[in-house]
């Protein structure tokens, strides 16, 4: 099962696998967690378990049904790199991947470490986008140097939720980074100068910026619904992706 996606840099998610544990204070206050408990009490199907990592093959072939070319985000109830994933699972997943040729999948990963094991020994799909999360120094920007080491021709960060200034970091390699603050009841504050640095460097560096939301709280330092906060930044719209031609399909 894929479904139509809200999230504003993609159009579907795949969830081939769902649910996760927590590994970094990014996980704190986790919407996966909250949603899969949610769909598990509304008897949704995969969602037996709740929140334990169940792999559910069932779904494995839903994309190759779609011939429309889209965009699928892989796993956003989930992580393809959890260490309860075989590296067997994983290759049927990429599998299915090179198949949807017609289609660019977008694979995020909190796993840096086993994301670069992985492709130590298997390539990228031309299709398909490879990226880490980053939410502050200690634990994202660590992620970024397993990023670098992957042959993808898209590599892209997801700072978010941004939980801190997290300095001047590596570019070299990336092609997309993605900013947001955190949402939610419990969301912690991100402050605009945190977005201005990343945002400076990647202009510095030619990659693509793209600012998806101010979340819980506004850029004025007020907690409100994140539906009234926006998604500026300083008066305009930051909705930048990076450039790729798929090869022609046959």
């Amino acid at each position: 099962m894929s479904t139509t996606s809200k999230i504003e840099w993609t159009e579907r998610t795949w969830n081939p696998v769902a649910g996760c544990s927590k590994v970094s204070p990014a996980c704190k206050y986790c919407y996966a967690e909250t949603m899969a408990r949610r769909l598990q009490a509304m008897g949704t199907p995969g969602y037996e378990n709740g929140f334990q990592l169940t792999l559910l093959p069932q779904r494995l072939h839903d994309p190759l049904k779609r011939k429309v070319p889209t965009t699928y985000f892989v796993n956003s109830m989930s992580d393809l790199f959890h260490e309860k994933v075989p590296f067997t699972y994983i290759d049927q997943v990429l599998n299915v991947i090179e198949r949807g040729s017609q289609h660019t999948f977008q694979i995020l990963t909190k796993r840096a470490e086993r994301l670069a094991s992985y492709f130590q020994t298997r390539s990228v799909p031309p299709n398909a986008w490879i990226g880490v999360s980053v939410e502050d120094r200690a634990h994202g920007v660590a992620r970024i140097k397993y990023l670098q080491q992957v042959d993808a021709r898209i590599r892209f960060l997801s700072v978010e939720p941004l939980l801190e200034d997290i300095g001047q970091f590596n570019l070299e390699g990336l092609h997309w980074v993605i900013v947001g603050g955190e949402s939610g009841p419990k969301a912690r504050p991100m402050k605009p100068e945190w977005v201005d640095s990343i945002r400076v460097q990647c202009d510095a560096n030619n990659v693509a910026f793209f600012f998806k939301q101010w979340g819980g709280w506004g850029a004025d330092g007020v907690k409100r619904a994140k539906k009234h906060n926006g998604r500026k930044l300083h008066g305009r719209t930051w909705d930048e992706t990076p450039q790729l031609i798929l090869p022609t399909q046959p």
